[in-house]
């Protein structure tokens, strides 16, 4: 159908007509809608003339509902009713702040969505959407307030929010498979599994190993694959503490030696926008990541205990 076809009254003619209807006067539908009776009386005719029948018979006390009124007040009823329940329409909704985060995979995982209950208790008023990055094609959507990226903060801003150190990581299964490893040398022996986003390059050396990187094995270009992979056996993961530390806790991983490095990457975060709202999310995930740093501190140290 085209639009000629069609034709739109005006939301504040519908809701006077509803409020006549419903209250009998023009004097009491002003008193509701907060403005004048005159000007109620002024919508319900513009009203009448786009549909060319009466609404109301405005003979005798009061108002009175023509045949045509009545059928049409269950119509508008039921139009006002569908636009009351969208929640855009809402003053409580209009007053909501919303903040956009976008974060890479892994860490928005192991890091930030488990404990997003605690910023959405401390600011109800805040609508947040958490989106992901791709941080091997190094996409981002353009439109968010506030980013978290993995790489160097020296050049791209922001505030760190890990102290991270690297260190090898593998499931008990992978080990029972193996020849013991006791020190760094003996991954020889071992699948090292590979991912640009956390060469072993920084580790190795840290060793003293002038090893290069892995040649052999799928490539995998999520920290969250690597991971997963790691727990299913199928090699040893350079790995963060901070990210593994449920796998850690839980003896689906244990750290290997007592080598760690810094990690070639470091997490920042930086807002771009969303007033004060971006400010309190950046303050309330360095808190977080203070949290998280002290769980993996503990992960580690169950684990090392637990292998002794």
């Amino acid at each position: 159908m085209s639009d000629d076809a069609v034709r739109f009254p005006s939301i504040d003619g519908l809701r006077a007509f509803e409020a006549a209807a419903r209250l009998g006067t023009f004097e009491r539908a002003a008193d509701e809608l907060a403005v004048t009776a005159s000007a109620v009386a002024k919508r319900v005719a513009t009203l009448e003339d786009l549909l060319g029948t009466a609404l109301f018979d405005r003979r005798g006390r009061g108002l009175q509902l023509t045949a045509a009124g009545k059928e049409y007040l269950g119509q508008v009823r039921a139009a006002l009713g569908l636009l009351a329940a969208v929640p855009l329409h809402r003053r409580s909704a209009q007053r909501m702040q919303r903040l956009r985060v976008c974060a890479p995979p892994t860490f928005a995982r192991e890091v930030l969505v488990p404990a997003l209950e605690g910023f959405t208790r401390a600011r109800p008023d805040v609508e947040l959407e958490v989106v992901l990055s791709i941080p091997f094609l190094d996409i981002s959507p353009a439109d968010a307030d506030v980013e978290v990226r993995s790489g160097d903060a020296r050049t791209t801003g922001g505030a760190v929010l890990l102290r991270d150190r690297v260190r090898p990581l593998a499931a008990p299964a992978l080990l029972h498979r193996l020849p013991p490893l006791r020190r760094p040398a003996d991954l020889a022996h071992a699948p090292l599994l590979r991912t640009p986003l956390e060469p072993w390059g920084p580790w190795l050396r840290a060793a003293g190993l002038d090893w290069p990187e892995p040649a052999h094995g799928p490539r995998l270009v999520d920290l969250g694959m690597v991971l997963e992979a790691a727990v299913s056996a199928q090699g040893v993961a350079l790995a963060r503490p901070t990210l593994a530390r449920r796998w850690l806790a839980a003896g689906a991983l244990v750290p290997l030696f007592d080598v760690d490095a810094e990690p070639a990457h470091a997490y920042h975060v930086r807002a771009q926008g969303g007033g004060d709202a971006a400010a309190d999310f950046v303050q309330w995930l360095a808190g977080v990541c203070r949290d998280v740093e002290a769980d993996a501190r503990e992960a580690l140290r169950a684990a090392r205990s637990a292998q002794r």
